[in-house]
């Protein structure tokens, strides 16, 4: 058996090691966990001034902002099951799309199956672990069966009609390229208003039968490309008003090579036409997506539910729109990693805080299962969001780490590598394959969009140093525990488990 199995191994083990609830714990409380697709922070409670999204925004008022929240790997497969278990990408092992972490941990528990273990009602309505979109709206995708007692997989005209109407920058590839459409059918036909529809279903279910708390997990698939959405929401964002990213040659001059490898060449060849019809579909996209979160968090108020229920909003993974040149994901850079994150816990969270102290979306599986009473995995790595949801100016851990893989170039003989980013309150400190690829140091008080690296900077040297350290700490404890810390190049962990049909 190989070390990386050693460590699997080891993981399971702990797994199986709960801690009890305290005797003193809260009441199981229901938990209503929504997750976007593919969406960043552009939505008016985060300061975008072009965002139409009230929904969110009065969502937003009812609990706690958190203001730098980050995911664990900046794509689809790696952070869902990175979020659901509570556990890193590199204690998951599972890297890529296409991957499920039955394969690799098969005995630890996702968040939603504790919740069934501990006698609560878990469904799940649309996508929550991997899906190729659009390809697999319909279907339960990569999912895992063991998290849910009732799963559904609606799909609407924008899968089943409209895609040969879909324009793309390459024609007839959807999920991976930039694609849209401006669709003539309402708000209830596409897949997130049959996803909104079913929610507020199950939740009148849950509503007449109260004998047991839920766990009630909406998967929206927007914004995730293609940008599909009814015209109206497209008619909220007028394409002349849609900002291009300018500069791009210049802020690139010190940035490694490794940093920008997300890139496609098709997004390099678009005019500012196509950038500006890009940038107004995806806004279209989540004021679209906005809608249908209301209609959900509307149905929680109208059936009682409100004041017994923890709502949790967040997205899998940030998303570029043309900053540093790139577009979509799989960078490490500010617009990809970071998420947006609301939390509403009745008699918990303060109405309208805002959380400044970064946290990671690893800590909503300890916060959940501690303040809703539940018997937990040992060992988790994440921490208890409940004291920044209380006085959300607690600095909390104070730090947030994310990684991406870089496949390597074979021809030229360079083997697959891992970027590290450190986020702390005030820098953003990220190493390629240890540093070897480049560094990168953003100071985010003076430089928010991170335009100037000063890892190369003799002034910060000091600054490098401390952060280097603080960074190789926090990656070896993305490892499942161990005698002895694991090399932290991934052609070294063994091979990687898959399953047919990736995707992005």
């Amino acid at each position: 058996m190989n070390r990386h199995r050693h460590l699997l191994v080891a993981a399971v083990l702990a797994a199986l090691t709960t801690t009890a609830p305290a005797a003193d714990a809260p009441r199981p409380q229901n938990v209503l966990f929504i997750v976007a697709d593919d969406l960043n922070t552009m939505l008016g409670c985060y300061g975008d001034t072009l965002a139409k999204t009230p929904h969110l925004d009065r969502l937003a008022a009812r609990g706690v902002r958190f203001d730098r929240a980050y995911c664990t790997f900046p794509l689809c497969g790696p952070s869902r099951n990175s979020f659901l278990t509570g556990l890193y990408p590199n204690a998951t092992g599972i890297l890529a799309n296409a991957q499920v972490f039955r394969q690799t941990i098969p005995g630890h528990p996702s968040l939603p199956e504790l919740f069934r273990r501990q006698g609560g009602f878990a469904a799940r309505i649309g996508k929550l672990y991997h899906y190729n979109v659009p390809a697999s709206i319909g279907t339960s995708g990569h999912d895992d069966p063991a998290s849910w007692e009732a799963a559904f997989n609606p799909a609407g005209v924008d899968h089943l009609e409209e895609e040969p109407r879909i324009f793309s920058l390459k024609p007839g590839q959807f999920g991976g390229t930039l694609s849209w459409f401006a669709s003539p059918a309402p708000d209830a036909a596409h897949t997130d208003g049959l996803v909104a529809a079913r929610a507020e279903q199950v939740l009148a279910e849950c509503a007449a039968d109260r004998a047991r708390p839920f766990f009630l997990a909406v998967g929206f698939y927007r914004p995730h490309t293609p940008y599909v959405a009814p015209r109206g929401y497209f008619d909220l964002h007028p394409e002349a008003d849609m900002p291009v990213v300018t500069g791009v040659a210049e802020d690139r001059a010190d940035i490694p090579a490794a940093a920008l490898e997300s890139g496609h060449r098709e997004q390099d060849a678009m005019s500012d036409d196509l950038r500006r019809q890009a940038r107004q579909a995806y806004a279209a996209s989540i004021s679209f997506l906005d809608a249908q979160v209301g209609r959900v968090i509307a149905a929680l108020d109208r059936l009682g539910l409100a004041d017994d229920t923890i709502v949790v909003f967040t997205s899998d993974h940030g998303y570029h729109m043309g900053e540093h040149g790139l577009w979509q994901k799989r960078s490490l850079f500010e617009e990809s990693c970071r998420v947006p994150l609301l939390v509403i816990w009745p008699g918990v969270s303060r109405a309208g805080g805002v959380a400044r102290a970064p946290v990671s979306q690893l800590d909503l599986y300890p916060t959940l299962t501690a303040g809703c009473g539940l018997a937990a995995p040992a060992g988790l790595p994440g921490q208890d969001l409940a004291a920044l949801l209380a006085d959300p100016d607690h600095p909390g851990r104070g730090w947030a780490i994310t990684q991406v893989t870089r496949p390597g170039i074979k021809k030229e003989n360079v083997a697959p590598f891992s970027g590290y980013s450190l986020r702390t309150p005030r820098w953003r400190y990220t190493e390629w394959d240890e540093g070897r690829r480049g560094r990168e140091l953003y100071d985010h008080e003076a430089d928010p969009r991170e335009l100037t690296n000063l890892a190369t900077d003799p002034g910060h040297a000091d600054d490098v140093a401390t952060l280097t350290r603080q960074l190789r700490d926090a990656v070896a404890g993305t490892f499942p525990a161990s005698g002895t810390t694991p090399s932290l190049r991934p052609e070294t962990w063994g091979p990687t488990l898959s399953v047919p049909g990736g995707g992005r």
